[in-house]
């Protein structure tokens, strides 16, 4: 199945000849390690760096790995305060390499993947944390409607069609039966607050190494991967990120529950969510632990499917059966939150 990952390159210089003003070969690409759910490369020209996401191979859940929403959102939002690449093409002939993909400028910076960076000093720990912080604020400041988004999510109670949303996409994809997850969706489904009419921009996977950082200096230079953005609920983004205050340092996808932070100059979990609220001049958030639960389970059934691929077959990383056995302790440690009252 790997070789369904490879690019037909001469395909694909041909039709970036002419999709992309000043584009030329030679053309190499590359597959980055990462990417659990669309494919991502780098491609190198004779005109510069790219980098390329595509839909992956095999049968797709259906709304899933929609890489011309990405394209959408992040062309939207390129004259905003929220740092994104330059969009350069949207391709949706699957004949070129088979599946749609898009191009976007290449990024020279970092990326942390370890949400304790471990290889920072406790200043640079502090300024990564305040900086994420800014860019989730200045996402959820901007008016979709400002920038042609305003038909980019369904109207209605948002946590209302996510809960019914990834219940779908779990139960499609569901290998196992896990009794934590049945009673975190039924324990959601009877604590759902009221709709506040909050909308904005959600990008829906907001958290530190979908980031890329500036070589020198602890800023973001690009917030990635926006395939399960829409309108939606700036909470959900928020407590989504504060997942990694609650899991354990160990896990495939290492979090901050462990670790001694104030040591480290991480903020805390509630100093975090204070200075996002002082950014957007809220005074505070109500029902904060059905948000938590929500992402625990949310994020549980995206692991789902990416356990549910990496079974079949079509998964794009090798990292996929590790990530996707998070998909049942998350789902447990979410009920006990919800239990717990967080």
């Amino acid at each position: 199945m790997a070789d369904a990952f490879e690019l037909n390159v001469d395909n694909l210089t041909r039709y970036l000849e002419t999709g992309i003003d000043g584009f030329r070969g030679p053309l190499s690409a590359e597959k980055f390690a990462g990417g659990q759910s669309n494919p991502t490369y780098l491609l190198t020209a004779g005109s510069g760096r790219y980098v390329l996401r595509r839909k992956p191979p095999g049968v797709l859940l259906k709304s899933a790995h929609a890489v011309d929403r990405e394209f959408r959102v992040m062309k939207a939002l390129a004259d905003t305060p929220v740092p994104v690449p330059a969009m350069r093409v949207l391709c949706d002939d699957e004949a070129v390499i088979g599946s749609m993909f898009y191009v976007m400028d290449y990024m020279d910076g970092r990326i942390f993947w370890n949400a304790a960076l471990p290889e920072q000093t406790s200043a640079e720990r502090s300024a990564v944390y305040d900086a994420m912080n800014k860019v989730l604020a200045d996402l959820h400041d901007v008016d979709p409607a400002a920038v042609g988004l305003s038909d980019y999510g369904k109207p209605g109670n948002y946590f209302e069609r996510q809960l019914s949303r990834w219940t779908t996409q779990y139960r499609a994809s569901e290998t196992e039966h896990i009794p934590a997850m049945e009673n975190l969706m039924q324990w959601l489904e009877q604590n759902k607050p009221a709709d506040d009419g909050l909308v904005c921009i959600n990008h829906g996977d907001f958290r530190l190494d979908n980031m890329m950082f500036h070589k020198d200096r602890c800023e973001v230079i690009a917030l990635l991967d926006w395939e399960l953005s829409t309108l939606g609920h700036p909470y959900a983004d928020l407590a989504y990120q504060c997942m990694q205050w609650r899991i354990p340092g160990d896990a495939a996808i290492p979090g901050l529950g462990d670790i001694d932070r104030k040591a480290l100059g991480i903020p805390t979990e509630q100093e975090y969510v204070q200075r996002y609220c002082e950014r957007r001049g809220i005074a505070g958030i109500d029902h904060w632990t059905f948000y938590i639960a929500f992402a625990f389970f949310r994020l549980s059934a995206i692991l789902q499917g990416i356990q549910k691929r990496a079974i079949d077959g079509n998964a794009s990383s090798d990292k996929a059966t590790a990530y996707g056995g998070l998909a049942k302790p998350l789902a447990e440690m979410g009920i006990a939150l919800a239990e717990q009252g967080a």
